[in-house]
């Protein structure tokens, strides 16, 4: 007698089919194969997505036939409330087949993985169209947040929320949207979709078409939305145009932020409408009169005129002549004697200045302004008070190389050359007899007033010995010994601003060769010799104590008698000085 064994047959779980052992007799063998054969057909179906048969629904569970001589038990809450509510047996449901039979001889099963998985094959079709999908934000996770789309879990950066930053997502929680899938690994269960994606090509349709309405020239009134550093965006009713800070205003503006506030009604001209950036470009000023027109005729050169500082920087100040029209001047037209100083310490911001039109260049709308010409001409007012040949007393503000400085009032100073110092000395050793601060008396020699110089000079002021009679071959001077050498003798005599130096070598020291001894004088000695030779070209005079001596005796000689006449020199010159001493 033959057991009848009923086996499911694997097609379809509602139309099962029983095979009877009892109608064939296998052999051993075909039953192994049949049974393989069998058991390889259950594991094909593990990790997939099968059609189930529900049986039962108790309190917590659904019981589901997946046709396999098991049944798998699904927690109720899988299904959703209103699923679960509807439930009854004999329905067909997909299920994820897990595993075929766990040790409890049942089949692990689940409709969450199963609806995962048919999400997961409807959204890689949506991907490969790049079309949106609707979902429902859920969510908070670390860095975004999570978006459930009908049984799929996507992430949603937190940068692809919105276009601009939002502080609050909690009223785009649960709500159901569009989001556009960026990338998907199904592997590793990865989903990371944009909202703003969706934003930003609704935003550029509306762009396109709003702009289409826009034609450059036109007069449009708007809100302010945003303020930078650079300018600030004006809502002209869907689209955001540019408003830069050059555009608001003819006048110089420092920031938008003097102009304009988030909020503010304004009404702005399109000045330029880029096609391919679709970026709009607006003005403010260009509603208004151009204040530099017909600038040349209002400002024209060598005018005087009053002005605010309005900007200071390294090269110069910017004075405001009026609303809109600005002119600058350079820092080397600020001050007749300040050079080489930073504009800030002579100006400042906000200042009332009176200037001089220098330049207008209206096509470039450029203004050049001199702030020293508005004042008195320092070198001017000098000459007009001390005219050339004239005396004057300064102090010595710095000693170089080639002169003294010599400061006088307002801040002006006169050179005094190294080869106006001295009639005789060198200038280099001349100008080593003044220091700074020294109070000096100097001739004017010359003013030259578009340079800027005043050339002095200290000679000067006595006059040339070399020049007319004041010194003559022959002549008798008092000299004073100033330094005494192996060699000879250093003197100085003549006038006390303009004194003559000498070297008298020790030949010359006396007529008498044991007088030759420069021991005999002493610095400070004050003597009498005569001068043997003037050379004017090399400005020297050459003077004797010896020429003096012989100038006496031949003197007496003359005077007193002859060698002929018997009378000794000795006698002569006991005359001579006899004579002398009657006088």
């Amino acid at each position: 007698m033959s057991r009848r064994i009923a086996v499911n047959a694997p097609e379809t779980c509602a139309n099962q089919k029983q095979v009877y052992m009892s109608d064939y007799n296998p052999s051993r063998d075909d039953f192994a194969a049949l049974l393989d054969e069998s058991l390889h057909g259950r594991e094909m179906l593990e990790g997939q997505v099968v059609h189930g048969l529900v049986v039962g629904v108790e309190k917590d569970f659904v019981i589901v036939d997946v046709g396999l001589k098991t049944e798998g038990r699904i927690p109720l809450k899988e299904f959703g409330t209103e699923a679960a509510a509807a439930l009854k047996a004999g329905d067909n449901v997909e299920v994820y087949l897990e595993r075929v039979e766990n040790a409890m001889g049942e089949a692990v099963i689940s409709r969450e993985k199963a609806r995962r998985e048919e999400a997961w094959t409807r959204l890689e079709v949506i991907f490969n169209k790049g079309e949106p999908v609707m979902g429902t934000i859920v969510g908070r996770v670390k860095g975004g947040f999570t978006v459930d789309m009908d049984g799929a879990s996507g992430f949603l950066p937190g940068s692809q929320v919105d276009i601009r930053p939002v502080r609050d997502v909690a009223p785009l929680m649960g709500k159901e949207q569009p989001f556009a899938i960026l990338k998907m690994d199904r592997p590793r269960g990865n989903i990371v979709v944009s909202r703003r994606a969706i934003l930003e090509e609704a935003r550029a349709e509306q762009r396109t078409e709003l702009v289409g309405q826009l034609a450059e020239g036109e007069i449009r009134d708007g809100v302010v939305k945003n303020i930078t550093d650079y300018g600030a965006f004006v809502d002209l009713g869907g689209i955001d145009g540019l408003l830069h800070v050059t555009d608001m205003s003819w006048k110089r503006v420092s920031h938008p932020s003097q102009v304009l506030a988030v909020g503010d009604q304004v009404r702005v001209q399109i000045i330029k409408i880029n096609p391919d950036t679709q970026r709009i470009s607006l003005g403010m000023k260009q509603l208004q009169s151009d204040p530099w027109e017909n600038v040349d005729v209002k400002y024209p050169v060598n005018g005087k005129f009053s002005g605010r500082i309005t900007n200071i920087t390294d090269y110069g100040a910017f004075v405001e002549l009026e609303s809109g029209v600005e002119g600058l001047v350079h820092v080397s037209e600020m001050s007749w004697t300040k050079k080489n100083v930073h504009p800030g310490k002579i100006v400042s911001t906000s200042q009332e200045v009176d200037v001089v039109v220098l330049e207008v260049d209206a096509s470039k709308r450029r203004v050049s302004l001199g702030l020293k010409q508005a004042q008195e001409n320092p070198w001017e007012a000098f000459v007009s008070a001390h005219p050339i040949g004239s005396t004057i007393e300064g102090e010595v503000k710095n000693a170089t190389e080639f002169g003294l400085f010599v400061g006088f009032e307002n801040d002006i100073d006169g050179m005094v050359h190294l080869s106006d110092l001295d009639w005789n000395v060198a200038g280099e050793e001349a100008i080593a007899k003044y220091k700074k601060g020294d109070v000096v008396k100097t001739k004017v020699l010359d003013v030259d007033v578009d340079k800027e110089r005043i050339s002095l000079g200290i000679k000067q002021l006595a006059e040339d010995p070399m020049t007319g009679d004041t010194y003559r071959k022959g002549q008798t001077v008092t000299v004073t010994v100033t330094e005494v050498t192996t060699g000879g003798i250093e003197v100085k005599f003549g006038d006390d601003n303009a004194p003559m130096t000498a070297f008298v070598r020790k030949s010359d020291l006396s007529r008498d060769r044991n007088e030759q001894r420069v021991e005999r004088f002493a610095v400070g000695d004050r003597i009498d010799a005569q001068v043997t030779n003037i050379d004017k070209a090399a400005r020297k005079v050459s003077v004797s104590i010896k020429a003096l001596e012989m100038a006496d005796e031949k003197q007496a000689i003359e005077q007193y008698g002859s060698q002929d006449s018997g009378a000794s020199l000795g006698d002569i010159l006991g005359a001579a000085l006899r004579g002398a001493t009657k006088e």
